[in-house]
């Protein structure tokens, strides 16, 4: 379908291309004639600003033409590539901080605002200073390329290295400022207590994990 479409354009660009060159072309000659040569004496000056108003309107059709043909599937907001079974490395001075591994990313770099989508959810394996692994799954994410921020969505699922484990149904997290944070509905869960709360947000090594505006608290007996 698109290379139709390219087709058509391409004919279009070119058809216009021809029909302005000949349309100059004419235009020239006639000055050139015995009978016109007393009024091209008389009127050089305009000819040459004629014949520049011509090349330039034919130079602004192509361009035009030409943006059409680039435009082809941007406009019907397509990825511009499809990646299966990847597994991305963010790195640091030489330091693995996360390795995002999923099945299916699509490519919208090509957006002013560029991202990558994962409509097959991922698994993201963070890790600290101390090469401690957090583990998180989502069944969806959005990875913002100008950000560096991943947002993860749909039974969100994050467990620590200390076997703590979080519930979500979005969070986001930042990989230039190792944090993660979310204003949904949370439930964290440790070796002690199950915590419910509207807001979560924790360093990656989770040593400055916080619930806020807690909506219920249990104690975990031995």
């Amino acid at each position: 379908m698109h290379q139709k479409k390219t087709y058509q354009l391409l004919n279009i660009v070119t058809i216009n291309v021809v029909a302005m060159f000949f349309s100059c072309y004419n235009f020239i000659l006639l000055f050139k004639r015995p009978t016109c040569l007393s009024v091209v004496r008389r009127c050089n000056s305009y000819k040459r600003f004629l014949v520049l108003g011509v090349l330039l309107s034919m130079l602004m059709s192509c361009k035009d033409n030409f943006n059409d043909v680039q435009n082809i599937g941007v406009s019907e907001n397509e990825p511009i590539g499809v990646a299966e079974n990847i597994n991305l490395k963010h790195t640091d001075s030489g330091r693995i901080k996360a390795v995002l591994i999923s099945p299916k990313m699509l490519d919208y770099s090509n957006r002013e605002f560029d991202y990558y989508e994962f409509p097959e959810g991922i698994t993201l394996d963070i890790f600290d200073e101390n090469n401690n692994k957090s583990v998180v799954v989502a069944d969806y994410a959005i990875n913002y390329g100008k950000t560096n921020l991943i947002d993860l969505r749909g039974n969100v699922r994050i467990t620590t290295h200390k076997k703590d484990t979080l519930f979500a149904e979005q969070l986001y997290f930042d990989s230039d400022k190792d944090w993660i944070f979310t204003n949904k509905p949370v439930t964290f869960k440790t070796e002690t207590d199950i915590i419910h709360g509207n807001i979560f947000d924790s360093d990656t090594d989770f040593k400055k994990a916080n619930v806020l505006e807690p909506t219920g608290n249990i104690t975990v007996e031995d």
